[in-house]
């Protein structure tokens, strides 16, 4: 009698709104819809793609409603891209700070088709001075701060928006996209945090100053200090980052040979180098990548064969570094909402 397959799971952090973390430890290359992690500010909204239509609008010489029909029949293009919540590993940060207390599976990577944003702005004719594009999501509700209620809605820079690789993805993986990660259309801002790719678009509109929405200018934003609004400025490019996915934290392990293995990432250029440590930091050695390094927005595979020869307590540390010269910290940048956690990654084991 052969045995069941075993599969991973996501792991819940809150059901109303969901949101959900993907088994990272157990993933090998791109991940597919069910174990994609969902982060939501609000309950899913009533939507439809009957009769479903794109309003291009604003600062523009002719507003565009775009059918979803004509949209898939327009050029397209297909994106590897890693998506990764700017609260990722939120629960490691000392001191504390409050919101979902993700730990390191708030990211997850995939094959993202759809029409360049660009091609949709130069259709509809961008006026000269445009400086932002609104991207509203379909997603809306109250916020904890204001009695009033709000959709999801941010904005990107223009130079962004018009970039190749910016999408209105309709697809992922080959699929269609699923309702719970933003069918029929949702934006994709490569290198930058997830907040950018809205959801379920509701219509896109070009302006000629700056947006001020609360997930703009309250929300995704970093400030260093506890008690006011010193020194902040805007979430947007992903940290360098990696995460170790074998061995598991606190494993408790036979002696002899061990596979060390794991993803890093970043929001500029790409990986270089992964240097694992299994001593705290007194010595570092380089790790052999085991997929393409210059493959599109995707994370890099790496992997370190390890002696453990003696028993004991060891810790285990990696850091990336990538074509920009960035380096993972020894300690993260800590903000007072938690946003871009990218500290070098830490486990420990026991050799028995």
């Amino acid at each position: 009698m052969s045995s069941p397959m075993k599969r991973p799971y996501l792991t819940t952090l809150s059901l109303t709104p969901e949101n959900q973390e993907t088994p990272i430890h157990f993933i090998n290359g791109t991940v597919d819809d069910q174990l994609f992690f969902r982060r939501n500010h609000f309950s899913y909204p009533p939507i439809s793609n009957l009769n479903y239509w794109l309003p291009i609008k604003g600062f523009v010489l002719s507003p565009q409603w775009v059918s979803l029909r004509d949209l898939m029949k327009m050029p397209s293009k297909t994106v590897k891209a890693v998506l990764e919540c700017a609260g990722d590993k939120r629960r490691y940060f000392e001191p504390k700070v409050f919101g979902e207390q993700w730990g390191k599976g708030a990211i997850s990577q995939g094959y993202w088709k759809g029409v360049p944003l660009r091609v949709l702005l130069e259709q509809a004719g961008i006026r000269e001075g445009a400086k932002e594009v609104v991207v509203e999501g379909h997603d809306f509700g109250k916020r904890t701060d204001t009695d009033s209620i709000h959709s999801f809605t941010r904005s990107i820079p223009i130079d962004k928006a018009l970039h190749q690789d910016t999408i209105v993805a309709y697809e992922y993986n080959g699929r269609p996209l699923t309702f719970k990660h933003g069918f029929p259309l949702r934006l994709i801002v490569p290198q930058w945090y997830a907040m950018a790719s809205v959801k379920w678009i509701r219509q896109i509109r070009v302006i000629e100053s700056s947006f001020e929405g609360p997930f703009q200018t309250v929300d995704y934003v970093y400030y260093p200090n506890k008690e006011n609004t010193e020194g902040a400025f805007p979430v947007t490019t992903m940290n360098v980052n990696s995460t170790i996915q074998k061995p598991l934290d606190m494993a408790v392990l036979d002696t002899g040979k061990h596979k060390i293995e794991g993803i890093a990432w970043t929001g500029g250029g790409y990986i270089t180098k992964v240097e694992i440590s299994t001593n705290n930091g007194e010595n570092w050695s380089e790790t052999k990548f085991s997929s393409d390094t210059e493959n599109g927005y995707g994370w890099v595979k790496w992997v370190y064969q390890w002696l453990a020869a003696k028993k004991g307590e060891y810790t285990i540390l990696a850091k990336a570094t990538d074509s920009t010269n960035r380096v993972q910290p020894d300690t993260p940048f800590w903000n007072r909402k938690g946003y871009g956690y990218n500290a070098i990654e830490k486990i420990k084991v026991k050799i028995e």
